[in-house]
């Protein structure tokens, strides 16, 4: 094979990776469950075939410290409080607003990285975060102050900020252990860290919910982190990146089609600031 067929191979898989975490979102308006819940489900499922992966996989490094098994049960937390607040945002208001309001992440990454790994800070990097403020402000207007869609904009946004952190602490390890090992370490801590909350829920899930949860975690989740770790290795990450920004696009796309959902037009002002500077602070990012 080519290396420009190799190439196209791993855009193609990124590009279904992204189409995968787009419709994702949507199992928030499919599932009439918390969204504490789903993620339960979400990261239990794809732990399971994360773990059937590795099971086949005969070079994995493990962590074996107990200081370093401590730290990523912690990021395991962060990664289940990321997905809570992502699905709940989308309960609360619309698919598109919680992921545009999601899509402010690489604005928190670009403003926080300097900081945490003391490099060069960039006055650029003010800008970009003023940019987002504005994209937002024209999201929520005019909804009023604790309105849907303020409430809704109010927990994307946080989801943007814990998915930013769990970045940035993944950037050490990403470098001493493989992702696939990470991801099953991480959604297996989420899902055990969610587990206790079980004892005290009512109602069950029927078979239904529990066979889309089934497709949340292992094909939303599971595949198509896959996808995206075997694209990176055949595709440049500034590319990746930029691929990425889809997200909220293939999303709305599939709410429009599949719920019926319009965003207004505030909605898709907002979001499309909020998009053009998240892919500019991206390939800023990359380049440096």
């Amino acid at each position: 094979m080519s290396i420009m067929a190799i190439q196209r191979s791993g855009l193609i898989e990124i590009h279904a990776a992204v189409l995968l975490f787009g419709l994702a979102g949507l199992f928030g308006k499919f599932l009439a469950l918390p969204a504490w819940s789903i993620v339960l489900g979400r990261t239990g499922f794809a732990s399971l075939a994360l773990g059937m992966v590795l099971l086949f996989s005969t070079r994995n490094q493990w962590p074996r410290e107990g200081k370093t098994i401590c730290l990523f049960a912690c990021l395991g937390m962060v990664l289940a409080v990321h997905w809570i607040t992502f699905f709940h945002a989308i309960q609360i208001s619309s698919v598109a607003v919680g992921l545009l309001a999601f899509s402010t992440f690489p604005v928190f990454i670009t403003v926080m990285e300097p900081w945490w790994f003391r490099e060069k800070r960039r006055i650029v990097d003010a800008g970009t975060a003023l940019l987002v403020l504005v994209g937002l402000g024209i999201m929520v207007y005019p909804s009023p102050f604790g309105g849907q869609v303020f409430s809704g904009v109010l927990w994307g946004t946080l989801s943007g900020f814990t998915f930013a952190v769990l970045s940035l602490l993944n950037r050490k390890w990403a470098r001493q252990y493989p992702p696939v090992v990470i991801a099953f370490c991480q959604n297996t801590a989420a899902a055990l860290f969610l587990l206790p909350m079980v004892i005290g829920a009512e109602g069950r899930i029927d078979s239904t919910q529990l066979g889309l949860l089934a497709v949340l975690g292992v094909f939303c989740t599971a595949v198509a982190h896959t996808l995206f770790i075997r694209g990176l290795t055949f595709a440049r990450a500034q590319l990746a990146s930029v691929i990425a920004c889809l997200e909220p696009v293939y999303g709305i796309g599939f709410a429009f089609f599949l719920l019926h959902e319009t965003p207004s037009a505030h909605t898709l002002t907002g979001g499309a600031v909020i998009l053009m500077t998240a892919l500019v602070a991206m390939v800023r990012r990359a380049d440096i």
